[in-house]
């Protein structure tokens, strides 16, 4: 896992809403990275639902939310369409955003870990942690950084 302080890596990659470039909200937006093991999995929709549930409050923030997954793009689509995500799921099937975040695996290397990030406008890690933070938390620290 990448340490706070530290610059977030750009990347390049097709998501459920068309290609994105990291480099187009790195110091223009916060940005929330979400990597989570599966689509459609009961933790991992639980905790979109909760970003999804409070994304507006998360737009007026200044503030941009990825998930990101090897996963399939079909797959990723349905789970998508399913539950209204207004945010990108990200296809990240070479794992190379994975290595770039530092993002272990668990499960005998099956699965990604859960790890959410929060990138500041500095363009510098200002939150990291694994697991399913409630999105109250990462509100929060938008907030004392804006």
């Amino acid at each position: 896992m990448l340490k706070v302080g530290t610059e977030a890596p750009a990347f390049i990659a097709t998501s459920t809403k068309g290609p994105v470039d990291l480099k187009n909200y790195l110091g223009k937006n916060h940005i929330v990275l979400i990597f989570y093991p599966g689509d459609d999995t009961p933790v991992c929709t639980k905790q979109l639902c909760a970003i999804q549930d409070n994304y507006a409050s998360i737009e007026q923030t200044d503030t941009v939310v990825f998930g990101v997954n090897p996963g399939e793009m079909g797959k990723k689509q349905s789970f998508a369409e399913r539950f209204g995500y207004g945010f990108p799921l990200i296809v990240d099937s070479d794992e190379s955003i994975r290595s770039a975040y530092d993002v272990g695996k668990i499960f005998g290397l099956f699965f990604q870990q859960r790890i959410v990030y929060i990138i500041g406008k500095d363009k510098k890690i200002m939150y990291a942690k694994k697991g399913n933070p409630p999105v109250s938390e990462l509100l929060s620290v938008i907030a004392q950084h804006s």
